[in-house]
C-alpha cells in the first residue's frame, strides 16, 4: 500500500483484449504518470482508511518504550534522521514523543524527502506547531540513492533514531539500503520502519495481480514478510509489531462513483483503472476484493485489509 507513497521495476505486461474489442490494456498506465490524480487518490485513501489512526495508536502505546531504550541520559543532543518525511504529520508526532522522553535536550532532526512540494508542506506544518524550540530542522531534497552517495562522499554521521515511514517501496536495492543505514546507527540506536503487513490485502492483491497491472520504475511491491526475510538474511536484530487497519472500499462497487473511481486507482496504481482496464481483469479484481482474504463486510461496508507492520531494527 502506499502512504508516502510507493511500489520493483518491471515492464507493463500487455494483456489480450476481449475478442472484437480494442486492446484496453494498452491504454493502462501507472497512476504515478499523473501527479495530480495520484495526489487526489492518495488523499481519498487517507480519508477512507484508518492508516493514520493505526500509526497514532503505535506512537501512543509502543513508541515511548522503544525510544526509552536509545540515546544517553547525559547526552546534550539527540540526532534523528527522518527518511521520506512527506508532509511531516507523523514525523512531528514522533518528535513530540522524543521530546517527552528527553525533556530539554536539543534534537537535531534531518529530513530526506525527494518531493519539493512535500518539503514546503512540512515546513509550513513546523511553523504552525508549538514547542519546537529545542528542535533544529534540516531538509534535504534527495532520493535515497542521492543521500547515500552524499554520505559516502562526506564524513558519515551517526544517528540515534532513523525512521522510514511507508517509503521502502521506492528503494530498488533494499538489502543494500538496510545495510547502509544500519551502519549509521550510534550505540543503542534504532531504526523504525513502517510498511504494509504480509497479512494485509495488499500482499494478496500484489501477488495475484501485480504482473497484470502497469508498473513504474519508482516503486516495488514489498511487505513486512519480505522485509523480515531480508533482515534475517543480513543477520540484523529487529522486533515486529502488527496493527490492524482497514480501508473502506464500499464506493468501489457503485458504478460512476467518483470516490470509488479514485480508490480503484489507488488500489491498482493505475490511472483511470475503471475506464482503461480490460473488463475481465476489472471483474476478477472486483470479485476478489469482496472475498474474506482481502476484505471484511461489516454494517453494509466493504473494509479492505490495510494492516500495517512496525519493524524496530536494533543497532
Amino acid at each position: 500500500m502506499l502512504s508516502q507513497p510507493f511500489w520493483t521495476s518491471a515492464a507493463l505486461l500487455p494483456r489480450s483484449a476481449v475478442q472484437g474489442e480494442p486492446n484496453m490494456a494498452s491504454c493502462m498506465r501507472s497512476l504515478f504518470s499523473d501527479h495530480s490524480r495520484y495526489v487526489e487518490s492518495f488523499r481519498r485513501f487517507l480519508n477512507n482508511s484508518t492508516e493514520h489512526q493505526c500509526m497514532q495508536e503505535f506512537m501512543d502505546k509502543k513508541l515511548p518504550g522503544i525510544i526509552a531504550r536509545f540515546g544517553d541520559e547525559r547526552a546534550r543532543e539527540i540526532k534523528i534522521c527522518q527518511w521520506g518525511g512527506g508532509a511531516g504529520e507523523i514525523d512531528l508526532q514522533i518528535l513530540s514523543k522524543v521530546q517527552a522522553q528527553y525533556p530539554g535536550i536539543c534534537i537535531s532532526n534531518e529530513v530526506v524527502e525527494p518531493s519539493a512540494e512535500q518539503i514546503v508542506k512540512y515546513k509550513e506544518r513546523v511553523a504552525n506547531t508549538s514547542n519546537m524550540e529545542n528542535v533544529k530542522f534540516a531538509w534535504h531534497k534527495e532520493t535515497s540513492s542521492e543521500y547515500q552517495k552524499r554520505m559516502l562522499e562526506e564524513e558519515p554521521q551517526k544517528w540515534d533514531f532513523i525512521h522510514m515511514i511507508q517509503m521502502l517501496y521506492y528503494v530498488k536495492d533494499i538489502p543494500a539500503t538496510l545495510r547502509f543505514f544500519h551502519g549509521l546507527l550510534a550505540a543503542n540506536a534504532k531504526i523504525l520502519i513502517i510498511l504494509v503487513s504480509g497479512t494485509s490485502g495488499w500482499d494478496k492483491l500484489w501477488k495475484k495481480y501485480g504482473s497484470r497491472l502497469p508498473r513504474d520504475d519508482l516503486c516495488q511491491y514489498v511487505t513486512s514478510s519480505d522485509l523480515t526475510q531480508i533482515l534475517d538474511g543480513l543477520g540484523i536484530k529487529y522486533e515486529c509489531y502488527d496493527l490492524l487497519s482497514t480501508m473502506d472500499i464500499t464506493d468501489c462497487f457503485t458504478d460512476g462513483n467518483e470516490n470509488g473511481e479514485l480508490l480503484w486507482d489507488f488500489l491498482t496504481e493505475t490511472c483511470n483503472f475503471s475506464k482503461t482496464a480490460p473488463p475481465d481483469l476489472r471483474a476478477e479484481i472486483m470479485k476478489d476484493l469482496q472475498e474474506p482474504e482481502f476484505s471484511v463486510k461489516k454494517e453494509g461496508k466493504v473494509l479492505f485489509n490495510n494492516n500495517l507492520s512496525f519493524i524496530v531494527v536494533e543497532a
